[in-house]
């Protein structure tokens, strides 16, 4: 069986360092080490409309700053199949048939769709249609691709589990045909989901607590400053909690022991660091200082491709393009072998036709 990765993001903004740390990293580094035998990587737009359907413009500007973004951070047109949602069209067919295998109840029971209604302030019947299915949309978007791994934050397993379900229910109507995949979730805890800079909740576009990837070094280093730490820690010289201090989950997302050894004098690892600020006499800004230095160094590179790709724009809508035809390509062949294990392929089933012929005669 041939190793997949798909993933994706909404285009509802920029990306943020959230999505660096969460998957984005992760999605260059599968990609780098030459395992597995495709990557796609797409931007669900469709899927954005669900909740923004007044306002189309927001989505549509900002599919070209997530290919951006993706660029940016590493991901290569020619390992990676760049593409768009709503392009491929045969994800709405495999949308449909997948909605006669789940039922309301369950998606009422998933967890992600509690929390993503509740922070859209959807209640009752208010609930789009769209934007409560949308694990089942979900579900065909991977499934379509027959990915065997999806790199994701904690919070999209009750996704991956819903998808696992409907493949599963799928297969055992009509045969094997479709592949139930696995979650790849980050090594690093921290990065599982970072907060956002006021320390609430998860890094959110909406709630505007972002550090994102296209910061200037300037914008980056008076997020820092202003970033949520230990409120009990009034005076330098009293003992530091780590437990909720935003500044070190984000030194734990990022920061590498060689980094704290190079950009500070007084320690060699970020542990030396964090045990002087537990027991006093380290000052929040100091901690702070070296974040800004650490994220500086991870986003440069990045910034520095970014405006490199943002000279031309439209290459970067050709990439998009081409990515939409290899991925429709791949979405056909999946939903040829759909309509045959539906036994919905009339004009393609000889057999059949052949069948009804000689019926009919007889």
């Amino acid at each position: 069986m041939e190793k997949i990765i798909l993933t994706g993001d909404r285009p509802t903004g920029k990306l943020h360092i959230g999505h660096y740390v969460g998957s984005l990293r992760r999605r260059v580094e599968l990609q780098d080490s030459g395992l597995y035998d495709k990557i796609f990587v797409f931007e669900a737009d469709a899927q954005a409309l669900t909740d923004n359907i007044e306002n189309p413009e927001k989505v549509r500007q900002n599919v070209i700053e997530v290919a951006l973004d993706y660029l940016a951070a590493g991901l290569d047109p020619e390992r990676t199949t760049l593409f768009i949602q709503s392009q491929i069209p045969e994800l709405c067919e495999l949308s449909f048939y997948f909605m006669d295998l789940v039922s309301v109840s369950r998606l009422q029971r998933n967890p992600t769709v509690k929390t993503e209604i509740q922070m859209r302030g959807f209640s009752g019947e208010s609930i789009p249609v769209g934007f409560f299915t949308y694990p089942v949309s979900q579900a065909a978007d991977i499934a379509m691709f027959k990915a065997t791994t999806v790199p994701a934050g904690d919070d999209q397993e009750p996704m991956l589990e819903q998808c696992r379900e409907i493949v599963r229910r799928f297969n055992n109507i009509y045969g094997e045909t479709l592949v139930e995949p696995n979650i790849l979730l980050p090594e690093n805890a921290a990065c599982l989901r970072l907060p956002g800079i006021d320390g609430k909740a998860k890094m959110s576009k909406s709630l505007g607590n972002c550090i994102y990837l296209s910061d200037s070094a300037d914008e980056v280093a008076k997020k820092v400053k202003t970033m949520y730490t230990d409120p009990l820690h009034l005076q330098v010289n009293d003992p530091g909690h780590l437990e909720g201090n935003t500044v070190f989950t984000y030194l734990d997302a990022f920061a590498t022991d060689e980094q704290v050894s190079r950009l500070t004098t007084d320690y060699t690892t970020l542990q030396e660091m964090k045990d002087h600020y537990t027991r006093g006499g380290l000052g929040d800004m100091k901690c702070k200082k070296l974040l800004t230095a650490v994220l500086q160094e991870v986003l440069d590179p990045i910034r520095q491709r970014r405006a490199e790709y943002e000279k031309d724009i439209p290459a970067v809508y050709e990439i998009l393009r081409k990515g939409c035809e290899v991925a429709r390509a791949a979405a056909c062949e999946t939903m040829d072998e759909v309509r045959r294990a539906m036994k919905i392929n009339y004009f393609d089933d000889r057999a059949l036709i052949e069948e009804q012929a000689r019926r009919f005669q007889n």
